[in-house]
């Protein structure tokens, strides 16, 4: 299978004529002035020089901005040089991000002359009250239009959600995901909500009036999320921002991030949560007490059942006096894996090494 590679190409706040009330587009993304055309082929040219596997498949990404929004001159010289590298065999596709409002047939048409294959909707929340109070500008039936749109014309359908936005719950998100579901995208980015200098969220953070998510709670929620998503085969390609200068811990010299549940480890916080779930729901089914659990995974997977910082590790042996054993396994699909009890506590007055497996389907 090839490796994939995505070039990311910053096109803040282009197009957007909108100020929604956590967004500060030029922190978020590093970029701090606007990309000139010379700039967007530097910045491919850099990333297809350092790809070492020259056999990968590449896609050219516009981000940052509502790439549809943006002046259709401008528009047409950026994905004129995009498919300049598609033509010339270097790049395989071009994916682009925008509002659901910003799409409509004659932009469709033109996305796909240029080779535009996948097109991400920045959704954040299905519920149209929520919507307001982030003034995103547009209804949940303007995400259901565009969607079926971009479903219809043969793109790859990619949505945007947040975890945190003001009012809502952890219900609300729960029912955008099952919301999103419905209408059939491939891809999923799910995003907690950071307050960042410089947005109308700041303002109201520092006045009292919004309290942001509390990183467990985060976890929590994005856990539910990765896995109503995952049930449907539906790929999550993101959970968390990326970790830059500019979005860091808050209190670092140049953090732009105030508040909020950022962790630099987020997805993995995520998903080994996930695996300490599980491990854990399936000691309990069984009626015995365990001493030692021996878990066998993909090596993709090891670190995440392990934890980051060993703390699914240490949460077993001080919560349930179980040790974890990792081992590894290419053979095991990613995802998934082999579950064996090797130890157990059969009574204080018996010999409690006594190895014992008992395998857990």
């Amino acid at each position: 299978m090839k490796m994939e590679y995505v070039i990311p190409v910053f096109v803040p706040h282009y197009g957007c004529q909108n100020d929604c009330i956590f967004c500060n587009q030029k922190s978020i993304s590093g970029q701090k002035k606007d990309i000139s055309n010379e700039e967007v082929k530097k910045t491919i040219e850099y990333y297809l020089y350092n790809i070492k596997d020259k056999e990968a498949k590449k896609e050219i990404a516009f981000f940052g901005g509502s790439f549809t929004g943006i002046d259709e001159e401008k528009q047409e010289e950026l994905l004129q040089i995009a498919y300049e590298y598609i033509e010339n065999g270097q790049v395989e596709s071009i994916r682009i991000s925008t509002r659901p409002d910003y799409i409509n047939k004659s932009i469709l048409k033109r996305l796909k002359k240029y080779k535009v294959k996948t097109i991400e909707l920045g959704v954040q929340s299905a519920n149209d009250y929520i919507l307001g109070k982030a003034n995103r500008g547009h209804t949940f039936k303007d995400v259901e239009k565009a969607s079926k749109m971009i479903r219809r014309h043969h793109f790859k359908l990619g949505h945007q959600m947040m975890v945190g936005l003001p009012e809502s719950t952890q219900k609300d998100e729960i029912e955008t995901a099952k919301a999103l579901i419905k209408l059939k995208p491939q891809m999923v980015r799910i995003y907690p909500v950071l307050v960042v200098k410089g947005t109308r969220l700041e303002k109201e953070f520092n006045e009292g009036n919004y309290e942001p998510v509390p990183l467990p709670k985060a976890i929590e929620t994005c856990k539910q999320l990765v896995r109503l998503f995952a049930n449907k085969k539906i790929d999550v390609i993101r959970v968390g921002l990326q970790n830059t200068d500019e979005i860091t811990e808050p209190g670092r010299e140049t953090s732009e991030v105030v508040a909020g549940p950022f962790h630099p480890a987020f997805r993995q916080l995520v998903e080994s949560g996930m695996w300490y779930d599980s491990i854990v729901e399936k000691i309990k089914k069984l009626n015995v007490k365990v001493q030692e659990v021996e878990v066998t995974v993909n090596p993709i997977d090891t670190n995440n059942v392990i934890g980051h910082k060993k703390e699914n590790v240490l949460k077993l042996k001080e919560l349930y006096e179980v040790d974890l054993i990792v081992k590894q396994d290419e053979n095991i699909k990613q995802g998934k894996s082999k579950i064996e009890i090797t130890k157990i506590y059969k009574d204080f007055l018996e010999d409690d090494n006594k190895k014992e497996k008992i395998k857990i389907d």
